[in-house]
């Protein structure tokens, strides 16, 4: 079967470019510390940079949970259960969804992504792997509840959510995330969706710096395409050239932040707002949390979500764990 067209749920103004972009990047960099959120980090050629960062030789998440779900599928067989809808939130990579499709016999698949034509291209590639599968792309944020497609609602679902992606929200971000994937899921309907969540280890920082700064550099064109989308979308004049990766590891906080670093002074404009940065300034673009059990289970209990299973690779670098949906309680 070939993939739907899809439904397209981003608002564009009247440039064509996605409110929500312009407005997270103009809020993000008029603060002192400039920030600007990772998911847009993935326009086209940023998926395609991300797709290639899994393939360095630094960045173990991919190898790990790709492990991980190659190696438990008779055990998601049996927990989930067949003739499920699965619901991705981002676009499927090529080799990580067919594993956890081919174990589970689910009754169709429902990729959202902000990134329309890599979702496109993304869910064309696994309706040809899977013909007779039913797939419906559907182009949103996912941040915030989504209206599932007709043909699916009816389905119980499975939300799945590899790659620790998570991780890139501060915990009061990803507790919101994880709660308004209840409601996409359907949780508060009446029905029990249950969510298949990868989730990053702490581990040795050296391990981790190298993991987001690869020798070969693909992390740090992944982390300036940000900038030329900026420019490209938001008529911005930001000197990719006077700016360069940084990334580092914040013990306090449990995670990696990734930065890109002025190395001198320069001004610039966005959507015709006049911004600067000193030498030695950031503009802040990714954090990635890294937990325990403990810290992996007391979010998803955070955003509605109790814990079934908790699957490592071999290795211990990663893990996976599959929740249900609960009831919200206040109290005890």
């Amino acid at each position: 079967m070939k993939a739907e067209t899809g439904i397209s749920l981003v608002d564009l103004d009247e440039d064509g470019v996605d409110r929500a972009f312009r407005a997270d990047v103009l809020k993000g960099l008029r603060q002192q510390q400039k920030a600007v959120p990772a998911r847009w980090f993935y326009d086209e050629e940023g998926s395609r940079l991300f797709e290639q960062i899994t393939r360095v030789a630094e960045y173990y998440p991919t190898r790990a949970e790709t492990e991980i779900l190659g190696a438990q599928g008779a055990q998601f067989a049996d927990l989930i259960g067949p003739e499920r809808a699965v619901v991705e939130f981002g676009s499927g990579s090529s080799v990580k969804t067919p594993l956890l499709l081919e174990a589970i016999a689910p009754a169709a698949y429902v990729p959202l992504d902000i990134s329309g034509d890599f979702l496109r291209q993304s869910a064309a590639a696994l309706a040809q792997k899977f013909p007779g599968l039913p797939v419906y792309p559907v182009e949103a944020d996912f941040m915030r509840r989504v209206s599932l497609p007709d043909e699916v609602s009816a389905l119980a679902k499975l939300g799945f959510f590899p790659g620790s992606t998570i991780g890139n929200m501060v915990p009061r971000t990803a507790v919101d995330l994880l709660r308004s994937m209840r409601a996409t899921l359907g949780a508060d309907e009446g029905e029990s969706p249950m969510l298949l969540i990868g989730m990053d280890l702490v581990k040795d920082r050296a391990v981790l710096e190298a993991a987001y700064d690869d020798a070969e550099g693909v992390t740090a064109a992944f982390n300036t395409n940000l900038v030329r989308r900026i420019n490209r979308e938001l008529d911005g004049t930001i000197d990719p050239a006077a700016l360069e990766h940084s990334a580092v590891w914040n013990d306090d906080l449990a995670r990696i932040e990734m930065h890109l670093r002025a190395t001198r002074d320069f001004s610039f404009e966005v959507s015709g707002e006049k911004f600067s940065l000193r030498k030695g300034e950031t503009i802040h673009t990714e954090n990635s949390h890294k937990f325990t059990r403990r810290s992996a289970y007391t979010l998803l209990l955070a955003g509605g979500w109790t814990p079934v299973r908790r699957w490592l690779d071999e290795e211990e670098r990663f893990s996976v764990i599959l929740a249900i949906a609960t009831e919200q309680r206040e109290a005890p």
